[in-house]
């Protein structure tokens, strides 16, 4: 059912609604929980991070342990995140139909089944397979989180929210690759995935205690599995939420180039120790975390989203053709410092190009946020998916492809924007599914 949005009459509060009609009753004393929700919507965001950022320096060790290629590893990754594209396609419109809860509580216990048997996988092609089933399971946190989202806030506080859940989220990639890091020094690769595992278990025992439900029966679609691509199709005929979909997506995958193909890159090219290359990963999150904070801080309400928004992009932008130069021998021989500047560069300016977009998205659809957040994660997903055997297509003695694909990425992601979202024209409302 659909959800008006507030008028400009109406008063507010913090950037919250007074005047709610009765069925946001709840809501409203949901967002009374103010830091325990964030906590909360933070631990589920951060989880796929840590599931894909714990991994990444054990990724040489797993090529001799399982003695597979580097590129048969790297689909590990390809196919955790494929999972969680698809999975966020099933459960979004789920969590519409049946509430918040009951989709997200199911997702997590699967979640820490997976991930135990990754720890016991024997080769590379059933860890491939439970990290598939692995990322269909943890999509659940993933969509819900920014469903909840858009179920407790609206426009600039909404924007504002997504920034103070990537402070939270962006612990994670911080402390995960030095975890990782310190794992290795004391065990395996296995031991990083029975980290994992308590992890997921602390964590669902957390949503089912604390978590209360935020989509009330009233607001819920009471359709089947047709209902569900019908809103689905509706929302990918309105050309701004494609466009900011596509946007965030190609954007997400020149992020997820960096993550798929840095470990080798800092470490085999460059030759880094994990210790070393979990340090410059976590200097680059705290980049992406820093500027996310300047976002919600210090530019939302005061610049417009778009406008932000054309700044992160173009920084990707700059950014990812500089590292292209440097790696393909224009400058001539480069070392490690140039070139963890310009990833440092390009991580942080994602802190401008992801908040924004989710906001920009799900401020069109309050009538279908559990779908509308599917869409938006399955695509960026999906696409990372494509992103990250690309990285490896020249072997692991080179940063050129890596480079070449975060340019293509970039550029496709400004086309989208200027093509779809054309930001200079103020963008009717989207029509009520």
């Amino acid at each position: 059912m659909e959800r008006s949005m507030p008028e400009s009459g109406q008063k507010t509060t913090q950037g919250h609604i007074t005047e709610r009609a009765p069925e946001s009753i709840g809501n409203a004393a949901a967002r009374r929980t103010g830091l325990l929700v964030t906590l909360v919507l933070g631990g589920l965001t951060a989880l796929p991070p840590l599931s894909m950022d714990m991994y990444l320096p054990a990724l040489p060790e797993v090529t001799g342990a399982l003695n597979a290629p580097a590129a048969t590893v790297q689909l590990t990754l390809t196919a955790c995140l494929a999972g969680m594209a698809l999975g966020q396609l099933v459960v979004g419109p789920m969590s519409d139909k049946w509430g918040r809860r009951r989709p997200l509580l199911i997702g997590m216990i699967v979640y820490v089944l997976a991930t135990a048997v990754c720890a016991l996988a024997p080769t590379a092609e059933t860890l491939i397979g439970f990290r598939l089933l692995q990322g269909l399971a943890g999509a659940a946190g993933i969509v819900i989180a920014r469903a909840v989202v858009r179920d407790l806030y609206d426009g600039v506080e909404m924007a504002r929210f997504f920034s103070t859940l990537m402070l939270i989220s962006g612990v994670a990639p911080i402390i995960a690759p030095l975890i990782g890091g310190q794992i290795l020094r004391i065990t395996d690769w296995r031991g990083v995935f029975y980290v994992l595992t308590v992890i997921g278990i602390l964590l669902t025992l957390v949503v089912w205690r604390f978590l209360a439900e935020t989509l009330p029966p009233e607001r819920r679609h009471e359709g089947g599995v047709g209902q569900a691509l019908r809103t689905m199709k509706g929302l990918l005929a309105d050309r701004v939420f494609a466009g900011y979909m596509l946007t965030g997506g190609l954007a997400f995958a020149a992020l997820f180039a960096y993550i798929s193909a840095s470990p080798f890159v800092v470490q085999e090219i460059y030759g880094a120790s994990p210790q070393t290359f979990s340090l410059l990963f976590g200097l680059n999150s705290i980049g992406l975390v820093a500027v996310g904070q300047i976002n919600g801080k210090l530019l939302v309400g005061r610049v417009s989203l778009d406008k932000a928004l054309a700044w992160g992009l173009g920084t990707i932008l700059v950014s990812s053709l500089a590292l292209l130069l440097m790696t393909s021998g224009v400058f001539g021989e480069v070392g490690l410092v140039p070139v963890a500047a310009g990833l440092f560069v390009l991580m942080s300016a994602m802190g401008l190009a992801m908040p924004n977009t989710n906001a920009q998205a799900l401020m069109r659809t309050p009538h279908a946020a559990g779908s509308a957040s599917a869409l938006l994660g399955t695509t960026s997903f999906l696409v990372g998916a494509v992103a990250s055997p690309l990285v490896g297509i020249a072997g692991e003695h080179t940063a050129v492809p890596m480079a070449v694909v975060q340019l293509t990425c970039a550029v496709l992601a400004l086309t989208c924007f200027l093509g779809l979202c054309r930001p200079w024209q103020k963008a009717k409302a989207a029509p009520g599914i």
